[in-house]
């Protein structure tokens, strides 16, 4: 397996990647699989802040990615980021999530950021929940029924890990 940073021709590949888990999953509550462009523009929204966005290959092909972007606009959480990480539907339990946020955790440590939020979709994600928790994330909290897809209510699980010393 590759880890690289990904380029504006993977955007295609992890459209798909995500277009599936948009489809058949809950660790996204998007229920319409954004365009390529959509795609496109969020991958540009990320690489003009600087944050990491990474793809694994294996074979040449993509089989997961994972970025960093804001946790949220105002100036005071500007030491904040928010994860993402995705595997493509046959990469599962081949080490891609972990090797890719492990990359994640270090580029965005090494750029000053203090601290990385997961906000899982679905507190049943326990594959979501089971990689953050080994790469040193601890729960803080869980948000109750704020999602409905597939006709079922489900909870954000937020997750929490410290990537620098407190000043």
């Amino acid at each position: 397996m590759r880890v690289r940073a990904s380029t504006v021709s993977d955007v295609p590949a992890i459209q798909a990647i995500y277009a599936h888990h948009v489809l058949h999953g809950t660790g996204s509550f998007e229920e319409e699989p954004p365009s390529v462009d959509v795609m496109k523009e969020r991958w540009l929204a990320v690489a003009e802040r600087g944050l990491p966005w990474l793809v694994a290959e294996i074979d040449g092909a993509i089989v997961g990615y994972s970025y960093a972007r804001p946790y949220h606009e105002r100036s005071a959480y500007r030491f904040t980021v928010e994860d993402a990480v995705y595997v493509a539907p046959d990469g599962g339990r081949r080490g891609v999530g972990r090797a890719l946020l492990t990359q994640v955790l270090g580029q965005c440590a090494g750029a000053g950021y203090r601290s990385m939020v997961a906000i899982i979709g679905d507190s049943g994600n326990e594959g979501s929940i089971g990689l953050h928790r080994a790469l040193g994330f601890r729960p803080v909290g869980v948000l109750q029924g704020v999602g409905l897809k597939f006709g079922r209510t489900l909870d954000s699980v937020i997750m929490q890990k410290s990537l620098a010393e407190a000043p």
